[in-house]
């Protein structure tokens, strides 16, 4: 058997290094391997200057073992890869948010390139060979022309935005260090996926809003577009996937991953406004418009479930429950810091 093989065809685990340990999907990639994978060693990459909260890892805080570095010091990462020595690298790390790129594109644009090149740089320069789950996403593909709709990864790629420009790019350098160095790297586009740690993505801002309506803390609730077209997928299912296609994916391929729950970005506030115990005033808010935007997103996820038999676990109306009860608790914490920051006269 090779370095990575096992008895069933899956690839034996012993030590992984999670890029961007701390934010929001990072950290339910860690929670899944520690809870579900507990022989296996979890390290993490954090900006020693990231504002990213630490409470998002504070239940597996003992299990793990976190790395200051920031991805774009070459040198600094080369030191945690020869501390760590991982066995696999989950490279998760990156500037996500779309409208923020179109503000800041430079800025998106160099840090997600230039953090993954030093990734594969420092694997490269050490000689090392760990299996390299690189996360890619849907937006690589653009506005898509609805006789391509499912999206297979054959699709042609057409990125509209800062943030997609600098994801293409990514997945590039996976494949060219792929063919010219020989690295595994698999590379993964993540379609849209409910994730309540992460603030800037419209089902998470909905449900902060609907639960602060609740708490009488807002009037009503802004939106952007609501024509797009998306499928869902619980969070904790699309980490998990990320461990199935590192440990039963093939090196140099590429995947799509996604849900199998179709809906519009307005009916999925719908879906909220039936989930909440009051009335849910809503406006569009033209701050929140994209200079174009990518409105139909609906994945083929065949080669991936062929290849690693991946199935969700989570159902939509379960990731619903799981987001909104995650929201009505931050909410319920921001209200209480407010009345005691008033009681204490700073406000």
């Amino acid at each position: 058997m090779n370095r990575y093989s096992m008895s069933n065809g899956e690839k034996e685990i012993k030590k992984v290094l999670i890029t961007g340990i701390t934010g929001s999907g990072g950290s339910y990639l860690a929670e899944y391997v520690v809870n579900n994978h507990p022989n296996v060693e979890v390290h993490g990459i954090a900006r020693w200057h990231s504002t990213t909260t630490s409470r998002n890892l504070e239940t597996i805080a003992k299990r793990i073992t976190v790395h200051e570095c920031d991805l774009n010091d070459l040198s600094a990462v080369i030191r945690v890869n020869q501390q760590v020595q991982p066995d696999a690298i989950f490279h998760i790390a990156s500037y996500a948010n779309v409208k923020a790129s179109w503000q800041n594109p430079r800025s998106v644009i160099s840090n997600n390139i230039e953090g993954t090149l030093n990734v594969l740089e420092a694997v490269r320069l050490l000689g090392q060979k760990p299996l390299i789950q690189l996360c890619s996403t849907s937006e690589v593909y653009g506005q898509v022309d609805p006789k391509d709709v499912p999206i297979t990864e054959d699709c042609p790629i057409q990125p509209c935005n800062p943030y997609s420009i600098s994801k293409l790019a990514q997945d590039g350098l996976g494949l060219t260090y792929f063919k010219g160095y020989g690295i595994p790297i698999i590379r993964t586009r993540m379609f849209a996926y409910l994730n309540p740690r992460r603030k800037d993505v419209f089902a998470t801002a909905f449900a902060l809003q609907v639960a602060r309506i609740e708490e009488g803390m807002q009037k009503e609730l802004l939106h952007g577009n609501l024509n797009s077209t998306r499928s869902l997928i619980d969070v904790r299912d699309a980490m998990e996937s990320y461990w199935f296609a590192t440990t039963k994916g093939t090196p140099g391929e590429i995947y799509n991953i996604g849900g199998n729950t179709i809906i519009t970005v307005g009916e999925f506030l719908e879906v909220l406004k039936k989930s909440t115990r009051c009335k849910i005033p809503s406006r569009e808010d033209p701050s929140l418009l994209r200079p174009t935007d990518v409105t139909l997103q609906v994945p083929c996820i065949d080669k991936f479930v062929r290849e690693t038999r991946w199935a969700p676990r989570y159902t939509f109306e379960q990731s619903v429950q799981y987001l909104l009860n995650y929201c009505r608790k931050e909410v319920r914490l921001e209200k209480y810091l407010l009345q005691e920051d008033r009681r204490d006269g700073y406000e």
